[in-house]
């Protein structure tokens, strides 16, 4: 494998304009839960929201006849854009009654919802807050186990906590796109065992160049256009 994940003209991540450009462009909304009096901690909401994208992409309803199923095509035949946004209180309650899958982490709630036209979100995501999701871990997070997949953050880049969820399931779809059928449901069958850390920088250009798949973002928001954030590490692609 390279770095890429897809040929060059058509990766969904790169900067460049390319054919996915010209496909109507749809996103994939994900709302993670903050509550004031008990907000998740960091790296368990990005975990959590890397999980969630995989659910969605597995879920019967996203492929063949299913009701989500035309909307995930055309979502993946043109930028794969993800938004993070936040709920508490009623708006969570408004979020969950719309279509769509809660996954739920150690302390982090995330509902990820069939992708939608880029200018044409659900009133009721399309008031809640999208900037300035900041979280922070009460511990440091604990060594990955090396037997299980590890998508590395860079090490460079300072990014919200929204910006960096959207990131880790950028990463965890790259990470499903290149595992064969077998590992694709033996990762579902386990309930999508992930961890998310930050690469010592040490590593990191090791980790770029390892031909692992890397997510180079297109610079819509917080970081330069092309800059590697994340590398997807799993065990069956290494």
């Amino acid at each position: 494998m390279s770095e890429e994940p897809t040929p060059a003209t058509g990766s969904p991540f790169r900067a460049e304009p390319g054919d996915r450009d010209l496909a109507p462009q749809y996103v994939l909304p994900l709302v993670v839960r903050i509550e004031r009096a008990a907000p998740p901690a960091r790296t368990d909401a990005l975990e959590t929201a890397a999980r969630a994208v995989l659910v969605m992409l597995s879920d019967e309803r996203s492929s063949g006849d299913g009701a989500w199923a035309r909307a995930m095509r055309h979502w993946q035949d043109a930028r794969i854009r993800k938004v993070v946004r936040r709920a508490r209180g009623a708006e969570w309650r408004r979020a969950g009654a719309l279509p769509g899958i809660t996954v739920t982490g150690k302390s982090a709630e995330v509902r990820v919802f069939p992708p939608v036209p880029l200018d044409g979100w659900p009133k009721d995501l399309a008031r809640l807050q999208v900037s300035g999701t900041e979280l922070d871990d009460p511990e440091p997070p604990v060594p990955a186990d090396p037997a299980a997949p590890v998508l590395w953050m860079s090490p460079g880049l300072g990014m919200s906590a929204g910006k960096a969820m959207a990131q880790a399931g950028h990463g965890a779809q790259l990470a499903w796109w290149e595992l064969p059928d077998g590992e694709r449901s033996a990762w579902r069958d386990a309930g999508f065992p992930l961890a998310v850390r930050t690469a010592a920088q040490a590593d990191w250009r090791r980790l770029t160049a390892s031909g692992l798949p890397v997510v180079r973002d297109a610079g819509y928001t917080e970081v330069a256009p092309g800059s590697c954030t994340v590398v997807a590490d799993h065990p069956a692609l290494r």
